[in-house]
């Protein structure tokens, strides 16, 4: 039997389909409390998800949970107020809506912090025009795409984690109490979280050297993980595979590839470029701490830049990977647009509820407005000139073609394999080759060519989120236009909060710092003239009342000065270090207190280095080619090589309760019952989504609580514990070890019934 018998063709798919609630059904479905419901936990989510994204790179999916709070959310009111429940079309409405964060989450954190790198500062209506617009662009331009996808190709493309959505809702609505297990992973995480990272009950990473304080032993290799939940339950969601293939490259760049240099250096007394500085010999160290500050050297002159071409080569090969179906989604979607508008007017008159999309017309003129609102926009790099116009003519390629591209794979291989970091790879990658062409590489052109990729990277994200949510809806029922209506609204409001949520975590963890190590003596000639903008210390040092220049170094601008924001006296003597949260390289004060709230965001820090090497021309290519070719050795062995990049980038020490996680999960199928596999809305999924819910969220809010210093002094309880217990790993390892054993059991279905069997309602409902 040939695969044309068995797949049924497009019109007999579109003809069989019965959503769960019928077209010809009147039940309520825009309605004031769900759009409210959904904006907040859209909020929440992409607060959520923005941390997550600045500290590991990673986002997951938001509908689920979000479909499951809000199910249980409107069950609890119609309880207590004597309220109806809401209806399946209702709560779908909250999913959709508060779906949106998430997505534009990915996106600027991805793009909008690598202006600090490039020198430039984030202010938040920059930000939030970026985010809003964006998020609206990738919207529109997908809803034309909608018959196109999810009816035409229905049966095709599968939407995993819309169609395990929709089982959810259906689920929902005949009865379960699911969202317990996400409360419960929720509470438990938020405590968690709070009492090591708030009250600082006990250490937030355990260290173990694999060598001695005498260097005896591999010199350079320190094994030890972070015991956060959310990495935690990031680790349980991605499976073991991609958990352990991180792990791996996390083993080659801080137990191989470190020594080596260590090893190495030992033998020379000259500094190794492209440092300036002499490698401190570790076996002079007295201390587990200046053992770690010489490995974290280590990491920022070398293994980050070998990181990030591995990342991007990672990101690129992911691309390419995807061609066939790239090319396929251009024509199809072409094909589709071009055969729904030659339809009969007759039969686009007649269109039932569930068919029902926005004008074609709003689309267009929408999408218009949308990037004449960004040129327009002062402090984003466009503006009506010859090279603003071809940065927003590339924004409407790039976000049309990204767009399309993010929508159908979403539909073949689901969100969380969607690569979106290679697509806005790629718009960066050729916006700064366009710059180079046609002579636009001054400072100016980094900001330009930062907006086009941010905006592209939001829209594709977006488009891909919409498609799911869009899926959704078409399983259970659900009138498309209103789902439009509400993840615009989802965007909108999500979109506003996400650029102050990113300026406070950045705020909350900026360093002023005077020490020599950062800030060299050097004076900068001419400083008034050059550098007129004038601004204050602040941190420790607010006390300070004289108003310094403000000098942005950039790559390899002044000799022997690392790039950053710097402050200088009137006679250009640098005086201090305005060191981000973001990407920042100062883990402790002046004082010695350390900063806990540090970001490594991989993905930004890549971003930055392809905009300086292109058209600054300044990056250390021969570290950043080895990183590429280990991508593609890797990708040689079969191994998915962007997963494996992304351990060689972060700390081994964020990769390790990644792993652990999935190996949670490795041993939850393994008690299972034989061919009971995990699905997105196993206990053990949900408990971990409660996980990455709680301790991100924890996180958000303890770095809010660093603007009332009073309140955060009474929360440290540090000092009234014993010497002992405060220099010990062992209260950090009890604790997270009770978190895996937790998961464990609730995974297993110690705790939980087992979860209802994916489609099996839909199944009856359509038989």
């Amino acid at each position: 039997m040939t695969s044309t018998q068995t797949l049924p063709t497009q019109s007999q798919a579109e003809a069989e389909h019965q959503p769960y609630v019928p077209d010809q059904a009147n039940l309520p479905e825009f309605t004031l409390g769900p759009i409210i419901v959904g904006a907040i936990l859209g909020i929440v989510f992409g607060a959520s998800s923005l941390y997550l994204v600045l500290k590991v790179g990673l986002t997951v999916s938001a509908s689920i949970p979000v479909a499951v709070l809000s199910i249980t959310l409107f069950r609890v009111f119609s309880r207590v107020l004597g309220i109806r429940r809401a209806t399946i079309l209702e709560n779908n409405i909250v999913q959709t809506t508060g779906s949106a964060g998430e997505s534009i989450a990915f996106g600027v954190g991805v793009t909008m912090p690598a202006l600090m790198l490039l020198g430039f500062d984030m202010h938040v209506v920059q930000v939030m025009t970026v985010g809003v617009l964006g998020s609206l662009l990738g919207i529109l331009m997908m809803i034309p795409l909608r018959r196109a996808f999810i009816v035409k190709q229905h049966g095709r493309l599968t939407y995993p984690e819309g169609t395990a959505c929709a089982d959810v809702l259906i689920v929902g609505e005949q009865g379960g109490a699911t969202a317990t297990t996400v409360f419960a992973g929720f509470g438990l995480a938020f405590i968690y979280k709070f009492l090591m990272a708030g009250m600082n009950l006990w250490q937030d990473t355990i260290n173990i050297p694999l060598f001695n304080l005498k260097g005896k032993g591999l010199r350079g290799a320190v094994l030890g993980g972070e015991v956060s939940p959310e990495l935690l339950g990031v680790g349980y969601i991605i499976g073991p595979r991609i958990a352990a293939t991180m792990l791996s490259g996390g083993v080659l760049a801080y137990l191989v590839i470190v020594p080596a240099i260590v090893f190495f250096s030992s033998t020379q007394g000259a500094p190794v470029p492209p440092s300036t500085k002499l490698i401190t010999d570790i076996g002079h160290a007295t201390s587990l701490g200046q053992i770690m500050k010489i490995l974290g050297g280590i990491r920022n002159d070398y293994v980050l830049y070998i990181g990030a071409g591995a990342v991007a080569a990672g990101g690129l090969i992911s691309m390419f990977q995807a061609m066939p179906l790239i090319f396929s989604s251009i024509r199809s979607g072409l094909r589709d647009m071009k055969a729904s508008k030659a339809a009969p007017s007759a039969s686009r008159r007649a269109v039932p509820r569930t068919h029902r999309d926005l004008p074609l017309a709003m689309v267009f003129f929408g999408c218009t407005g949308l990037v004449i609102a960004l040129t327009l926009t002062p402090g984003v790099g466009l503006g009506l000139n010859f090279h603003g116009l071809v940065g927003a003519l590339l924004i409407v390629f790039f976000a049309f073609l990204f767009v399309t591209v993010s929508s159908r794979l979403t539909g073949e291989i689901g969100s969380s394999s969607n690569p979106i970091s290679g697509m806005t790879v790629a718009t960066l990658l050729f916006t700064c080759l366009a710059f180079l062409i046609i002579g636009h590489t001054s400072h100016a052109a980094m900001l330009t060519a930062m907006t086009v990729a941010a905006v592209v990277c939001i829209a594709a994200s977006n488009g891909g989120s919409t498609s799911q949510d869009l899926k959704t809806g078409y399983l259970v029922g659900a009138t498309p236009y209103l789902q439009q209506y509400a993840i615009m609204i989802g965007a909108l409001t999500s979109a506003l909060v996400m650029g102050l949520t990113l300026l406070l975590l950045n705020r909350a963890g900026t360093v002023y710092t005077t020490r020599p190590e950062f800030v060299p003596a050097y004076t900068v000639q001419d400083v008034a003239k050059d550098y007129p903008e004038m601004e204050r210390a602040g941190g420790q040092y607010s006390t300070d009342a004289k108003d310094y220049h403000v000098v942005r170094a950039l790559e390899g601008q002044f000799p022997g000065v690392l790039p950053g924001k710097y402050l200088a006296d009137d006679a250009g003597k640098l005086k201090y270090l305005i060191d981000p949260a973001i990407n920042g390289r100062v883990d402790k004060r002046d004082d010695g207190a350390p900063v806990a709230n540090k970001f490594e965001a991989p993905k930004t820090r890549l971003m930055a280095l392809i905009v300086q090497g292109i058209l600054g021309r300044k990056l250390p290519w021969d570290l950043v080619l080895m990183g590429v070719l280990i991508a593609i050795g890797v990708e040689l062995l079969g191994v998915p090589s962007l997963p494996f990049a992304v351990g060689v980038y972060l700390p081994i020490q964020t990769s390790m309760p990644i792993f652990l996680g999935g190996a949670v999960r490795w041993g939850v199928t393994r008690m299972r019952a034989k061919g009971a596999a995990e699905s997105e809305m196993s206990s053990g999924s949900l408990f971990s989504t409660g996980y990455i819910a709680g301790g991100t969220i924890a996180g958000v809010v303890i770095a809010f609580l660093t603007f009332a210093p009073r309140i955060v002094s009474l929360m440290d309880l540090n000092n009234h514990l014993p010497a002992q217990w405060n220099g010990s790993i062992w209260p950090a390892a009890a604790a997270f070890g009770l978190l895996l054993v937790v998961l464990l059991l609730v995974g297993s279905g110690v705790f939980t019934s087992p979860p209802p069997v994916a489609g099996v309602v839909r199944e009856k409902r359509k038989a």
